[in-house]
């Protein structure tokens, strides 16, 4: 899981039990309210998403993270981009043969309950695209290919 901040990015790797997440020291249990344990203490969190930034309330501090969707990963072609996990397609964004710059958004995924941004990997022109919106896709699917630009 990668976040951007003020800082910079920031990559963790949480590990999940059900509706707990721990990593190093702190234990984050989700439910009707969020509850934060740092070294055995617990921490009322409010966390309100906007858009692509995570606004989390702490202790009297507002944080802001922008967290980094996975939502594309290379096939064994390097050329295509797959799904991240199943799901179904919201919006395409763009049309075959237009131009894309790296982390221009590709498609909008619905998985878990969560919209995942389908992002270009490197600039090229968008080849084939394989899915619309509405149709349903499983894990490591073939969304859509991506040509990189000759030299």
């Amino acid at each position: 899981m990668e976040f951007k901040t003020s800082g910079g990015r920031i990559e963790i790797e949480p590990v999940r039990e059900g509706p707990t997440f721990f990593y190093k020291s702190m234990t984050l249990h989700i439910g009707d309210v969020l509850w934060l344990e740092v070294a055995g203490r617990k921490y009322k969190v409010t966390a309100t998403k906007v858009g692509d930034v995570w606004w989390v309330h702490l202790l009297g501090h507002t944080l802001q993270f922008e967290m980094i969707e996975p939502g594309a990963t290379g096939s064994d072609n390097e050329s295509g981009l797959t799904a991240p996990m199943p799901g179904k397609i919201l919006e395409v964004l763009v049309i075959e043969g237009q131009n894309v710059s790296s982390g221009d958004a590709l498609m909008i995924m619905e998985a878990m309950k969560m919209e995942h941004k389908i992002v270009a990997g490197y600039d090229g022109v968008v080849e084939t695209i394989l899915f619309a919106s509405g149709d349903q896709v499983e894990q490591g699917a073939e969304l859509l290919s991506i040509a990189k630009p000759v030299m």
